[in-house]
């Protein structure tokens, strides 16, 4: 076990990264805050700091638990955090409540004049 680990190493320790770089230029766009406020990469992350880490849409909220100086396997990097993300922001969350994709079944020809202004109905407002 490590004492002392910087912030962008440590969430390329636990997955959060696919690289470490990507992990710094995250620090630096602002996208990784300890409080509500943004941190610079070589920020020491210390066991029991509660961290915001945006990562496109989504939103994670993560505890230290542990901290761990080389990458490892998936199984062992979920033991080094708690994740305390409210389940509003989860990703499978969010799918739920995500429009199904309009398909037509193959085979069943050009739509009608009919099913042409039922599709325009359903996608009205969608893309607005």
């Amino acid at each position: 076990m490590s004492e002392k680990l910087r912030i962008d190493k440590y969430l390329w320790v636990i997955r959060a990264f696919k690289t470490r770089s990507l992990a710094t230029d995250a620090c630096k766009a602002g996208r990784i805050k300890l409080g509500g406020q943004s941190l610079k990469p070589s920020h020491i992350a210390k066991v029991g700091d509660v961290y915001t880490v945006q990562k496109g849409a989504d939103r994670k909220v993560i505890k230290i638990v542990g901290l761990l100086g080389n990458r490892v396997d998936a199984k062992t990097a979920i033991t080094l955090y708690e994740d305390l993300t409210p389940v509003e922001d989860t990703h499978a969350y969010k799918v739920k409540y995500q429009a199904p994709a309009l398909r037509r079944d193959p085979g069943s020809g050009r739509p009608t004049k009919k099913d042409r202004r039922e599709i325009d109905d359903l996608q009205e407002g969608w893309f607005d």
